[in-house]
């Protein structure tokens, strides 16, 4: 009775690191995926921004949502245009990698590779 006690809790604690560490390893890949399509598209200043849906970065519809998963490129989206790494402008809405503010932080040096 022990060891199934044992084995329960150890499946509910592997079970419960996926549920932690799955999500944050995959909004980390999303943080670098939007950081390629930026770069993909040239929208690297203000005379090159891009509108989301030019860029492709809309968020997903409730069903596509379902039968795809979650999309974390749209909350790495958001999380770069809080820290300033994308730049909003404010009368047209579009947006654009500042790569002078990218180059300041821990990701200029990973992203690096990708241009």
């Amino acid at each position: 009775m022990n060891t199934m006690l044992i084995i329960i809790v150890l499946i509910f604690l592997v079970l419960l690191a996926f549920y932690i560490i799955v999500p944050q390893w995959r909004g980390r890949r999303a943080v670098y995926q939007v950081i390629r399509i930026f770069r993909w598209h040239g929208a690297i200043d203000v005379k090159h921004a891009k509108t989301v849906d030019e860029l492709g970065l809309t968020p997903r519809t409730m069903l596509a949502g379902l039968m795809k998963g979650r999309d974390y490129k749209v909350d790495a989206l958001k999380a770069l245009i809080q820290v300033g790494i994308i730049v909003q402008e404010a009368e047209s809405g579009k947006l654009y990698l500042s790569e002078e503010r990218l180059a300041e932080t821990s990701l200029g040096k990973a992203t690096s590779q990708y241009r």
